[in-house]
């Protein structure tokens, strides 16, 4: 009869923990709700739609992609790599200090501010986080408004916070490779030597929304090994956080999402290795300074690397000799419907050779009810594209070439 007493306590006991960490997650997510940087990131992305449609209608006299472009790219794959690092964080039980998630919150503001998006790194918004708790701590500087957290973040060298940066690192690098790739957007630019030149600029900001740790919550630990990744406290809180990650990458020597993929793959590997190492500072804790440092100097490498390997290649789209090349293609267009793609070369139209754009529209003018392109595409094969013109398509079929027939806009690059 005891036993049976015991056993039904112990029941009574896990199902009331259950329920409390179920309210405590629902509570964490209305949380999200009260945070400045989620409302930071839908104006910022707001902004950066409306200054790059301004951008292509002075190059093109024509809008591109539609000013809420950045937008729709803002959360959906964001949301999933939330899902996905809340899962680790909650299941290892990453704890991190309160002190950190307002320093991440106001240096993540500062670097939006500046409109520089490669700054939007995890390595320099919670590296930056990283550095300033110990230097807070080490000086003993009184934070105005915030000093009891602060007072409260104890001698620890939070491994949870470089835990944390290298799997924000990992989701930055697969989030460029698969996000930044879609449809960047191409620019006119005269190179030194006064040549017309295409360029392609992409520019993205991610919000994941991810469960943290907070300590001093209700909730107790619920096994003996858990948080894995904490700073010593014994009750604990779930929040969600939302952290705000940005890319910028101008390319010019190569078609874009090949430049951009290979940008993220080396992200991924170096999220990859400062992981691994900050792991290892929960048994030595001094990893986690080296792998915060590492994250920092290596993103920044990173991006010096790829700035200057692509300033040593010649410009790919420039004028060709075999015809004119196709900087870019305007969705929903009929370019767009016959699988014409960025970097392809028009040999003729209808027939007639292109040498340049005036002779191109001119060819097209003479069949304006049917449209057949001899097309040199990126792997170097000649196809055939055509279709049927109808009233009321696009009347310069939605191409946009490197070369404007009646413009020298442009900056030196």
């Amino acid at each position: 009869m005891c036993t049976c007493i015991v056993i039904k306590i112990e029941k009574d006991g896990e199902e009331e923990l259950r329920e409390d960490w179920l309210i405590a997650c629902l509570q964490g997510i209305v949380k999200i709700f009260q945070h400045p940087v989620l409302y930071i990131a839908v104006l910022v992305s707001l902004l950066t739609g409306y200054l790059r449609v301004k951008r292509e209608r002075k190059d093109f006299h024509v809008r591109i992609f539609d000013v809420s472009q950045e937008l729709r790219y803002l959360f959906p794959q964001g949301i999933v790599w939330g899902l996905i690092l809340s899962l680790v964080a909650l299941g290892c039980g990453i704890v991190i200090p309160e002190a950190s998630v307002i320093l991440i919150a106001f240096i993540t503001i500062v670097l939006a501010a500046t409109t520089k998006f490669r700054l939007l790194s995890p390595a320099y918004s919670i590296g930056l986080a990283f550095l300033g708790l110990f230097f807070i701590y080490d000086q003993n500087v009184s934070v105005p408004y915030f000093h009891e957290a602060f007072s409260a973040m104890g001698q620890s060298k939070y491994p949870s916070l470089a835990v944390l940066l290298g799997l924000l690192l990992i989701s930055e690098g697969f989030l460029i490779g698969r996000s930044a790739i879609r449809r960047p957007s191409p620019k006119r630019a005269v190179s030194k030597r006064g040549q017309t030149v295409g360029v392609y600029v992409s520019r993205r900001v991610w919000l994941i929304p991810m469960f943290v740790l907070i300590p001093g919550g209700n909730l107790p630990a619920t096994f003996d090994w858990y948080p894995v990744f904490s700073i010593g406290s014994a009750h604990i809180m779930p929040i969600v956080l939302p952290f705000l990650l940005g890319f910028s990458q101008k390319v010019r020597g190569m078609l874009p999402y090949m430049a951009i993929k290979a940008h993220g793959r080396q992200v991924v590997l170096l999220g990859v290795i400062v992981t691994l190492i900050a792991a290892g500072s929960t048994w030595y804790p001094n990893l986690s300074i080296i792998s915060v440092v590492l994250a920092m100097l290596g993103r920044e490498l990173i991006s010096y690397l790829v700035k200057t390997s692509d300033a040593k290649r010649s410009f790919y789209f420039s004028p060709s000799k075999l015809g004119v090349r196709i900087l870019g293609v305007i969705p929903g267009t009929p370019a767009d419907k016959m699988g014409l793609e960025m970097g392809e070369i028009i040999s003729k139209v209808n027939g007639v050779t292109a040498g340049n754009e005036l002779e191109f529209y001119a060819a097209l003018q003479k069949n304006r009810a049917y449209c057949k392109l001899e097309v040199i595409g990126n792997n170097g094969e000649i196809r055939f594209a055509q279709k049927a013109l109808y009233e009321g398509e696009h009347h310069e079929l939605g191409i946009l070439f490197t070369e404007a027939a009646d413009s020298d806009s442009g900056k030196a690059v």
